[in-house]
């Protein structure tokens, strides 16, 4: 999957059953994997564990990241939780999105644990 991302986006520190696999296309992220953290740059890529705590934060004014994942399954995941996009680009702020709620049902039906807070832009 190809992901555009904005400043500072950043999920939940999680888990889930598949390994993944960044790949920096555009902009910097900040990946944090267990006890590791790591400074991505264009060019450069990364690897999680299936069931390894991660999350990671864009520190870069947007991101183009491709993600692999294996096994399948987290491309349905993303798709549950999405919103159609209109356009190839980031969405409006005002755009429709699921509640928190929707989203905790979402995580538990594709096996994503959420276990802490994202990455603030200070951490």
């Amino acid at each position: 999957m190809e992901f555009l991302l904005p400043r500072h986006a950043s999920p939940p520190l999680h888990t889930h059953p598949q390994d993944e696999s960044y790949f920096v296309l555009e902009g910097r992220l900040a990946l944090k994997a267990g006890d590791r953290r790591f400074e991505l740059d264009a060019g450069a890529s990364a690897v999680v564990p299936m069931g390894v705590a991660h999350t990671f934060r864009v520190d870069s004014d947007g991101a183009r990241v491709l993600v692999l994942s294996t096994p399948a399954g987290i491309e349905d995941f993303v798709r549950a939780g999405g919103v159609p996009a209109t356009a190839p680009t980031l969405p409006p702020a005002d755009a429709p999105r699921p509640s928190p709620e929707e989203l905790e049902q979402i995580f538990r039906a594709y096996g994503q644990v959420n276990l802490g807070p994202p990455l603030a832009p200070d951490d």
